[in-house]
């Protein structure tokens, strides 16, 4: 049995039978190690030396979760729900219609937004989503769609504009197929990444008009890390300040663990957040991202250990003797094997480097075009990064749809983001792959 196959199939199993993502990443490493032929102490040796690969990561996150809380003490939360509210009390069945229309709109409108013009990646959401949590629960908004519509806004602008992360992720692609043997020009990345897109786009529409269309009812709770009471001008301004300072901090240093901490800083000096609260403000912030960080120290453990066994290769050498000289198949197989890869790995960015280097060559002498090429690696490395327990465009909706405990990370986000975009993923990156 090939390691990278039964890791992810064991980490996947244990989630989807409610087992902690953290616990199921951790068990699947082990047993990967082992039958990717590590011994035990360098299994576990490896696993931990991966853990520190995320530290930043796990900082970071956790310090966006506390500027998040301290600025919902402002009131800017409050603000908003107030404003959309109001609209649902004049317009009756109508308002709601329209609050549900306006809701979607403006969640995926950030999100697109965070990858590419203002790129902030997830940082928006545990600012934005838990007031709306109140609102959502009135509208009977079905939480599944949100997810979804959170995890297109996070995969689909960078896989095809080459714009902030966009620019990041075709970067990527362009030297590791150049590093395998097959130069490309970077105008071609977003041309070949079209059809895949489209497929995202089929996926995010089912979801919106389909499976997620009728109501569906949530237990209304308070949520600790929501502000209450009334808000101030002043801190309003400041509450916007901070948010422009800590984006500003962020794209000049080139960090959020800086950016965060800005924004911090200005609510402090300002005093629109109180000293008495700061610490117990910042403290709730950052247990609500926790659960991300821990499981972006367990996914990087895991990672390094699949990479160690060196079964990722043997994987794809073993979908190759299965081939014979069909490209149809060929395509469907790397495809396949991509979003095995991914899954495990958690990072479509991360997953580049490995399957390039297998993918280009044998992609190379099967006869496929530099275009069609493009697509196989480009979407082989975005399949699975919606849908699996590790990726933070699934742990990132989750973080803030779950605050009040009324959302299942694997069940009502994982299942249906894998569902909407992984399926549709590989059959538009396949008639991509078929058609350039």
């Amino acid at each position: 049995m090939n390691a990278v196959v039964l890791a992810v199939s064991i980490m996947l199993i244990l989630s989807l039978v409610r087992v902690n993502v953290v616990l199921a990443l951790t068990i699947g490493a082990l047993v990967g190690g082992l039958t990717g032929g590590l011994t035990l102490n360098e299994t576990i040796e490896v696993f931990s030396g991966g853990l520190g690969g995320s530290a930043e990561v796990a900082l970071s996150y956790a310090l966006l979760g506390g500027f998040a809380v301290a600025l919902s003490s402002t009131g800017l939360p409050n603000l908003l729900v107030d404003r959309v509210l109001g609209i649902i009390k004049k317009g009756g069945d109508s308002g709601k219609k329209y609050s549900k229309v306006l809701i979607v709109i403006l969640i995926l409108v950030l999100a697109c937004l965070s990858q590419n013009l203002v790129p902030i990646h997830i940082a928006f959401i545990p600012i934005l989503i838990p007031s709306l949590l109140k609102i959502m629960n009135e509208l009977k908004i079905d939480r599944r769609l949100i997810a979804s519509v959170l995890t297109f806004g996070l995969t689909a602008p960078y896989i095809l504009l080459p714009i902030g992360f966009g620019k990041i992720f075709q970067d990527i692609i362009a030297v590791n197929m150049a590093d395998s043997g097959m130069a490309v020009n970077l105008s071609d990345i977003p041309v070949a990444m079209l059809i895949p897109t489209t497929g995202l786009v089929a996926g995010l529409l089912f979801a919106i008009f389909v499976s997620y269309r009728k109501a569906r009812v949530y237990e209304t709770k308070e949520v600790e890390v929501t502000a209450e009471g009334s808000y101030s001008k002043s801190g309003i301004v400041f509450a916007l300040i901070s948010i422009v300072g800590a984006l500003v901090v962020q794209l000049f240093l080139d960090s959020m663990i800086f950016g965060a901490l800005a924004g911090i800083l200005i609510l402090y000096i300002s005093g629109a957040m109180k000293w008495k609260e700061a610490d117990h403000l910042l403290t709730e912030g950052m247990k609500m991202m926790a659960f991300i960080g821990f499981v972006m120290l367990s996914a990087f453990g895991f990672a390094d250990v699949l990479k160690a066994t060196g079964h990722v290769a043997a994987l794809v050498h073993q979908a190759a003797q299965l081939i014979g000289g069909s490209q149809a198949l060929a395509a469907l197989l790397m495809l396949v094997v991509g979003l095995l890869v991914t899954m495990g790995i958690g990072s479509s960015f991360s997953t580049i480097p490995i399957i390039a280097t297998i993918f280009v060559p044998l992609a190379m002498e099967l006869g496929f075009s530099p275009m069609a090429t493009i697509a196989l690696v480009g979407t082989a490395a975005t399949l699975g990064d919606a849908g699996s327990p590790a990726s933070d465009s699934t742990l990132g909706p989750t973080a803030g749809l779950n605050v009040d405990g009324g959302h299942n990370h694997i069940w009502d986000t994982c299942v249906p983001t894998f569902v909407h975009y992984n399926i549709p993923l590989i059959i538009f990156g396949w008639v991509a792959v078929m058609i350039l």
